[in-house]
């Protein structure tokens, strides 16, 4: 999944970096470089209907057990 579209459908880098509680150059480095896939984890987590609109398997519906 692109950082990009990412960073930009969580609301754009000052966004991104309030919720991570980064400083913005941060996350624009992550733009050039990738998010970390530790960030990246705990955004799944944190913003998992931003993840559901872009199509991330991770995030399908799990069925009750």
């Amino acid at each position: 999944m692109d950082a990009n579209t990412v960073i930009d459908a969580l609301g754009g880098t000052a966004a991104t970096a309030k919720l991570c509680k980064v400083r913005p150059p941060s996350v624009s480095g992550w733009r050039k470089n990738g998010i970390p896939e530790y960030r990246l984890d705990y955004l799944r987590l944190a913003r998992p209907e931003v993840f559901r609109s872009l199509g991330d398997p991770t995030q399908t519906p799990r069925a009750a057990a």
